[in-house]
C-alpha cells in the first residue's frame, strides 16, 4: 500500500513539473475540497525549484450554509504556506435561470479573469472529465460541447488543467500520504444534481464491465477536440473578409450551404465569448438573419434572455442585452479618466492629448455633464456649415438604431458639444499645441 502512494504521488508530481513555465505567476482556484487542495500542495512543494509565484483565490457563492466556514478553511491553509490568498464573493441570483451549475461556473472564471497572473490553475481531473463528456452528450451538444474540457485553455484565461490526466483514486491517494485535510461539500453527496447521479450511480457500474473508461472516453473528447479545431479552421476560411469589428456579413452566411453556415455563425459566436446557442435556436437564428425582409428590425434573444443577436445593414451584431436605464440621468465630469456607462454596458474614456479633441480650456467655462439623447438636439462639426440634427448625423455613421438613444452626450453648460465616434462642435475643437481630450467608448 505505502509503495502504491508513493507511485501515485510520484506521478501527480511529474505531471504537475511539466505543465507550466518556470518562472510563471500562478493562481490556484481553491475550493477547499480534495482535489484543489493537493493541487494546491503540490504546486507548493514544488515552487522553489521552479520559480513560480504562487496566489489563490476562493470563490465564496453563498449558497452553501457552510460556505463561510469553507472561505475560513482556505484562509488557515494559505496562510499556512503563506500564499496569498483572495476570497470573491459573488451573487449567484440573477444568474439563476442559466441553472445553478452554470451560473456558478460563470461567476467563477469572471473572477478568473479579473485576476492578474500568468496562469489559472484548476484542479479538474480525469474523473471530472468523464463526468463532463457524458453530461454534454447526454445534453445533446456539440463537436465543441463533446470536446469536454482542454488541458489548456485556447481563451484568454489562460487556465491549464495539470491534474486533468490524473484520477480521483491517485488525489486522494496522495492526499492520506501527506496527511492533508479538506473539506466536504454536502451537495456532492445529492443525486438530484446530474453531475453527482454519473458519479454516485452510473460510473461505478460502467467500471465493472469498461474498466479503462476513464483512459477510452478521455481519448474520446480529445477526438472531439480535434475535429472541434477542423471545424473552426473551416469556419475561418469561410468567414475571411466578412467579420470586421465583431460583426459578421449576411451575405456570408446566404453563400454557404446550411450546414457551413451554422458551422460560421457557432463560430462568430463563440468567438465574441457568448454562449453558444440550442440547435433549434440556432436554426431559427439562421433562417431570420437570411430571410427576413431587408428593412425588418431583426432581434433574437437567446442564453435565457441575456444575449441579443441583430441585423443591421447586412450585417449581424451580438450583444448583452441592454438594461433599463434613466433617462433623464446627468453625470458630471470633473476629469476623471473614466466614466461608467450603463447604458451601453460600456465605459467611457477621456484621454488627454494635444492639439486633438476638445479643448480643456473651452470646457472650464461652465459645467461639464454627460447626458442621454432626448430628441432635437444639434451641433456644428465643421467651420463655415450649418448645424446639423443628430439624428442625421446618427445615421450617416450607421450607428445602429437600438443604441442611438443610448449613447452619451457632452455637454458644456447646456451646449451640446460631442457625441463620442460621431461627431464634436468645431467650436470647442484644440488649437495646435492646447491641452484637449479625447473621448472614446471602450
Amino acid at each position: 500500500m505505502a509503495n502504491t502512494r508513493k507511485s501515485h504521488s510520484d506521478n501527480l508530481t511529474h505531471r504537475l513539473a511539466t505543465s507550466l513555465p518556470d518562472g510563471s505567476a500562478i493562481l490556484i482556484g481553491l475550493s477547499g475540497g480534495v482535489d484543489s487542495v493537493v493541487l494546491l500542495h503540490l504546486l507548493h512543494h514544488l515552487a522553489a525549484s521552479h520559480g513560480w509565484q504562487l496566489s489563490a483565490l476562493h470563490i465564496h457563492h453563498g449558497i452553501s450554509p457552510n460556505a463561510d466556514h469553507w472561505a475560513e478553511f482556505c484562509a488557515a491553509l494559505c496562510a499556512k504556506l503563506s500564499i496569498p490568498l483572495h476570497i470573491e464573493k459573488v451573487n449567484i441570483a440573477p444568474l439563476r435561470a442559466l441553472g445553478l451549475e452554470a451560473a456558478a461556473r460563470q461567476l467563477r472564471h469572471r473572477a478568473f479573469a479579473a485576476q492578474h497572473c500568468d496562469f489559472v490553475a484548476l484542479a479538474h481531473h480525469a474523473d471530472d472529465q468523464v463526468e463532463t463528456l457524458l453530461l454534454q452528450l447526454l445534453r445533446g451538444a456539440g463537436v465543441r460541447g463533446a470536446a469536454a474540457m482542454p488541458e489548456r485553455s485556447a481563451k484568454a484565461h489562460r487556465i491549464v488543467r495539470p491534474l486533468l490526466h490524473s484520477t480521483r483514486e491517485e488525489i486522494l491517494a496522495y492526499a492520506a500520504c501527506n496527511e492533508l485535510a479538506w473539506i466536504e461539500d454536502e451537495s456532492n453527496a445529492d443525486e438530484a444534481y446530474p453531475r453527482n447521479f454519473l458519479r454516485h450511480r452510473l460510473l461505478p457500474v460502467l467500471s465493472e464491465k469498461f474498466p479503462a473508461y476513464r483512459v477510452t472516453l478521455g481519448r474520446g473528447a480529445q477526438h472531439f477536440a480535434e475535429a472541434s479545431e477542423l471545424l473552426d479552421d473551416l469556419a475561418r476560411l469561410d468567414g475571411t473578409g466578412f467579420i470586421l469589428d465583431n460583426t459578421l456579413q449576411v451575405g456570408a452566411l446566404r453563400g454557404l450551404s446550411i450546414t457551413r453556415a451554422k458551422n460560421l455563425l457557432r463560430y462568430f459566436l463563440y468567438q465574441l465569448g457568448c454562449p453558444v446557442p440550442q440547435a433549434a435556436q440556432l436554426d431559427d437564428m439562421l433562417h431570420q438573419l437570411c430571410n427576413a425582409k431587408a428593412d425588418a428590425g431583426v432581434c433574437i434573444d437567446f442564453a435565457s434572455g441575456g444575449w441579443q443577436v441583430r441585423r443591421y445593414r447586412g450585417a449581424v451584431h451580438v450583444l448583452r442585452t441592454p438594461e433599463n436605464f434613466d433617462r433623464c440621468v446627468i453625470l458630471p465630469w470633473q476629469g476623471e479618466a473614466t466614466i461608467d456607462w450603463p447604458a451601453l454596458n460600456s465605459c467611457i474614456l477621456f484621454q488627454k492629448s494635444t492639439g486633438q479633441g476638445i479643448s480643456l480650456e473651452k470646457l472650464q467655462a461652465r459645467p461639464v455633464t454627460l447626458r442621454l439623447r432626448q430628441g432635437g438636439e444639434s451641433l456644428r462639426p465643421f467651420a463655415n456649415s450649418p448645424c446639423r440634427t443628430l439624428k442625421n448625423l446618427l445615421q450617416e455613421h450607421c450607428v445602429p438604431p437600438w443604441q442611438r438613444d443610448r449613447l452619451p452626450l457632452l455637454y458644456c453648460g447646456e451646449q451640446l458639444i460631442c457625441v463620442p465616434g460621431v461627431a464634436t462642435s468645431v467650436a470647442y475643437n484644440a488649437l495646435a499645441g492646447e491641452p484637449a481630450i479625447l473621448l472614446k467608448m471602450d
